[in-house]
C-alpha cells in the first residue's frame, strides 16, 4: 500500500481562509470581534492551521502545542482532531490517533473527508472490514470534492484484504472520477496482474508511467508485467530504469527473484 497518498489525504483539510482580525487572544493570534463561540472557533482554526504548518515542517513539538491550544479553544473543532490524529500517528501513538479520527467523524458524520480519513487509518491498522464502511459513508457526501480519493483508498484496502473483484470495481470508479489518479492506475495494474491479466495490466501501468512520476513499485510491476507477456526488451528497459533510479530499493534487489503470480 502507498501510505503517502493516505497521509496526504489526511492532511488535505478544508480549512477556511484568512480572517480580518481586530483583537488579540493573549496567545499571539489575533481574533475577529463577535460572539464567544465564533471567537473560540476562529482561534481553533488559526491554531490548527499553525499546527498543520509546523507538522509539515517537522517541528512536532510546536505542532503539538498549537493543536493542543486549538482544542482548548474549541474541543469540538473537527479539523483540529484530524491534524492531531496525524501527529499522534507520526509519534507512534495509534490509540490516541484513533480517538481523534473517530471524534472528527462524530463531529462531522456526513462529511466525506473525516470518514475517508478514519477509513484510511482503520485499514492501515488492519481493521479493513470496518474501514470499508467509512469509505462508503464518505462517498455518500454529495459535496465531497475528491471522491476518487475515497474510492482509491477503498480499492487499496480491498486489495489488502485480497478482495480483487471489489478492488477492481472501486479503482475503476476512481478512474471514472479522475482519469489521472496515479494511485488508482498503479493499483488497478496490480489487481489485474494478480488476476493473471497481464495484457490489461500493461495498459494501466503505461498510463501511470505517462504521468512522469515513476516509483520503485511501479517500475518493478512494469518489469514483471512485460516479463509475463514475454516482452524481453520492454522488461529490460524497466529493469534498467529501476536499477538506475532506485538502486537501493527492495524492488531493485528483488529483480532476480521469481515474479509473484
Amino acid at each position: 500500500m502507498r501510505l503517502e497518498r493516505w497521509m496526504g489525504a489526511a492532511l488535505a483539510l478544508a480549512l477556511a481562509g484568512c480572517v480580518t482580525t481586530t483583537t488579540d487572544n493573549g496567545l499571539g493570534a489575533a481574533l475577529p470581534r463577535g460572539n464567544v463561540h465564533q471567537e473560540a472557533e476562529d482561534a481553533a482554526r488559526i491554531h490548527t492551521q499553525l499546527g498543520q504548518r509546523y507538522l509539515a515542517q517537522g517541528d512536532l513539538q510546536t505542532a503539538m502545542d498549537k493543536l493542543t491550544k486549538a482544542l482548548q479553544f474549541d474541543k469540538d473543532y473537527a479539523p483540529a482532531h484530524t491534524v492531531m490524529a496525524v501527529l499522534d500517528e507520526r509519534i507512534n501513538r495509534p490509540e490516541l490517533a484513533e480517538e481523534h479520527y473517530r471524534r472528527a467523524v462524530q463531529l462531522e458524520p456526513d462529511k466525506g473527508m473525516p470518514n475517508n480519513n478514519l477509513g484510511t487509518f482503520l485499514c492501515r491498522i488492519g481493521k479493513g472490514a470496518e474501514a470499508i464502511r467509512f469509505f462508503d459513508r464518505a462517498l455518500k457526501d454529495p459535496f465531497y470534492r475528491t471522491p476518487d480519493v475515497a474510492l482509491t483508498n477503498k480499492g487499496i484496502c480491498q486489495l489488502r484484504m485480497k478482495d480483487l473483484a471489489g478492488a477492481e470495481g472501486s479503482l475503476r470508479k476512481a478512474l471514472d472520477a479522475n482519469p489521472q489518479d496515479g494511485d488508482a492506475l498503479l493499483h488497478l495494474a496490480k489487481v489485474l496482474y494478480l488476476n493473471n491479466d497481464a495484457f490489461r495490466a500493461r495498459a494501466f501501468i503505461q498510463r501511470f508511467d505517462a504521468l512522469g512520476q515513476p516509483s520503485a513499485d511501479s517500475l518493478k510491476l512494469g518489469h514483471d508485467i512485460e516479463t509475463r507477456l514475454g516482452n524481453t526488451d520492454a522488461a529490460q528497459n524497466y529493469r534498467r530504469r529501476l536499477q538506475s533510479q532506485f538502486p537501493d530499493s527492495d524492488q531493485a534487489h528483488a529483480l532476480d527473484a521469481p515474479a509473484s503470480p
